[in-house]
Order: C-alpha cells, then structure tokens, then sequence
C-alpha cells in the first residue's frame, strides 16, 4: 500500500453482533483525531447488523465501509480486513467493545513520538485497556514509554493481561493468520512471528480501549476445550519450537506447555476431524525432550478431557 488514503482503518470483524455493534460507532463518533475510516467486515451474519450499518452510513461524519463474505471465521475475516484496509495502521476493535474519545489522538502521537529514523523497526504503538468502571485490565507497563517485543513482553517481562493499540498495515499483510488450519488461532503466534522478524513496539501507559468482557470468550472453561483444541495445541507448539532460549524466564510455562502439547494432541488425534497436527510437529531436540519428559501429566491431562467428555 504505497499510499494510504487515512491514519488509521478501525478495522471490525463482527458476526451477529448487531446489539452490540453500536458501541464501537458511537465511540468513533466521539473521536478528537479524524483521519480514519471504520471498515467492518461481517462473517456471515443472520440478524440486523447490515441493517444498523446502512442506517449509520446514511448519518455519520466519519467513512464507513462494510464487507461480508460468508461464514468462515473471526481470523479470515481479519486478514479480509487487513488486505482491504486504506489505513496506514490497522486498529482491531471487536463488535462489543470502544474506545475513549482521545484513543486514536493518542495512538498517533505515541508513533510521532518514535525516531523517524527508528521507525521501520516498529510495528506499532500499544496501550492499556481498562474495564467499564475505569479499572485497568492486567499490568502497566514498566514505565510510561516503553519499547520492547511481544516475545520479550510475555517471557521476559511477564506483562499480563488484554493490551490494545495500532499495527502497521504493511507489516500486517506479511504476517497473516493461518487459513488452513480450522477454527481458533490465538493471536500470540502472529504477535511473536513479527517479533522474531524484529519488531519492537512502543509501549504506553495510557488507556486505549474499553473492555466488555464476552461470554464467548476462552474462559468458559469446558466448551473451549472442545472448541479451541487445535488453537490450544499450536500455542503450545509454538513456544516450544521457536521459544525455548526463553526458558530461563518462565521455566513453569514452558514446561505447562509440553504437557498442553501432549494433551491437546492425542485429543485431536483422537477426533476423528481434520487438524493441522501433522503440519505442526516439534524440531527443536531440546523441546522434544521436554515433552518427554511431561509427557505423564499430558497423557493424565488427556485422559481428564476424555472422562469429561471434552473431546
């Protein structure tokens, strides 16, 4: 993209979400930077949501762009939004969330405030989320401007918690999410690979997003485990096969994960679906012999699933 039309492309995947696509426009509407476009691309939808873009279309002062395609999943229509965005960064926002009136005023002068000459090792600026009542959600940063990797983020930094901001178009169309594997991917695996490519990102104090929590998210215990095992098993696979340098920082995580990987692939194996198990298979000797050795709790974990009914 040689030469973005705006700042930014808020960019909103969405699938029947049309009671709660609202916030997302009327926090944009309050927004004191207006070089963006809304771009939403609906999954398939079945209720009013075409309906309730067609009406804001019509009234707002800010571009809305709407795209549908059918229903395939949240990450494809993602990388759909990516390949179509006319930002120079892409802002994520889901269908049930907003942002504070100065969110994107804030992200634009969080890059300003990087080196031009330092630039193309960034890809973006990210900030803090904070729950309705004000509250953050997770850690603060180490310090109000703070530059470090995803990767150095999670292993050595130990951050925790939702964080949000802008990522660089261009960047984002090198680093899309898998297709050919079903279902849930979890974001952590293309945050990480921008981050072995050598992306930092600046960090910030300061609160970008506003989060409502969705009662189809990861936490809900036994239906994710039946629903999210392919995206479960590739998390783990991924920090044992490109993360192991890391250990010495969180030693209980990758060990946790050697018996995720176990656990989560005998549970597709024994399926009876089509995984991405066989595309995704250790290299790294010192992983494998980590795996080997949990490989006891993974199977115990394995065999919990099956009692449970979980796979």
């Amino acid at each position: 993209m040689s030469h973005p039309h705006y700042m930014f492309t808020v960019l909103t995947p969405t699938y029947n979400r049309a009671a709660t696509l609202h916030r997302v426009y009327e926090s944009l509407k309050r927004q004191t930077c207006r070089n963006f476009e809304w771009l939403i691309v609906d999954d398939g939808s079945t209720d009013r949501t075409h309906e309730a873009v067609l009406a804001w279309q019509a009234q707002a002062n800010f571009p809305i762009r709407y795209v549908w395609q059918k229903n395939q999943h949240k990450k494809t229509a993602f990388n759909r939004g990516v390949r179509e965005a006319r930002g120079e960064f892409v802002v994520t926002l889901d269908s049930d969330d907003e942002i504070p009136p100065d969110a994107l005023q804030i992200l634009q002068d969080g890059w300003n405030g990087i080196p031009p000459e330092s630039r193309d090792g960034y890809v973006g600026v990210t900030g803090l989320c904070a729950r309705p009542d004000g509250s953050i959600v997770g850690d603060r940063f180490p310090s109000d401007v703070f530059d470090t990797s995803a990767v150095e983020m999670y292993f050595r930094h130990r951050i925790k918690g939702e964080k949000f901001g802008s990522m660089r178009t261009d960047v984002l169309r090198r680093f899309p999410f898998p297709e050919d594997v079903a279902g849930f991917v979890p974001e952590s695996l293309i945050w990480w690979a921008m981050a072995r490519a050598g992306y930092q990102n600046r960090c910030i104090n300061q609160v970008v997003r506003i989060y409502h929590p969705s009662a189809d998210g990861l936490s809900r215990g036994s239906v994710s485990v039946r629903n999210n095992a392919q995206g479960l098993y590739l998390l783990a696979w991924d920090i044992l096969e490109h993360h192991m340098d890391w250990f010495r920082y969180r030693p209980k995580e990758f060990l946790m994960a050697a018996a995720r990987y176990t656990r989560f692939r005998l549970d597709l194996q024994h399926s009876g679906l089509p995984t991405a198990v066989q595309a995704y298979r250790l290299t790294q000797p010192s992983a494998r012999m980590l795996v080997l050795a949990m490989w006891p709790l993974g199977y115990a974990l394995y065999w919990r699933d099956r009692r449970r009914g979980l796979t």
